[in-house]
């Protein structure tokens, strides 16, 4: 399929457009209201969700990304939730899943 330059910056704009909206219809409509404590609450686990979201698919299910599966990238995943669970620190366990990965990525290469 073979798209034309403007059909491409097309699309761009009208998801830049979509997310927009998306996004103000949340946080633009609310104004100064306070939001309920529940949703505070769960907003708060937002940033923890993201990464393990952007991460998970690679390690989980790497043919769908072109891939095949990677130990180290797996144990890099497990060293970070491990470590995640221990400390209940984001940044040490990134730190982990980081030293693992590279540590593994040393140890087979």
């Amino acid at each position: 399929m073979n798209h034309s330059a403007a059909e491409i910056w097309l699309v761009i704009a009208l998801l830049a457009v979509g997310t927009f909206a998306i996004r103000f219809s949340f946080l633009g409509l609310i104004g100064d209201r306070p939001m309920p404590p529940l949703v505070l609450r769960l907003l708060r686990y937002t940033p923890v969700a993201v990464l393990p979201g952007m991460v998970a698919p690679m390690v989980l299910w790497p043919s769908a990304t072109g891939g095949s599966f990677d130990p180290p990238r797996a144990a890099a995943a497990l060293a970070a939730l491990g470590v995640g669970l221990l400390t209940r620190n984001m940044l040490l366990a990134a730190l982990a899943g980081a030293v693992a990965l590279y540590g593994g990525l040393y140890l087979l290469s």
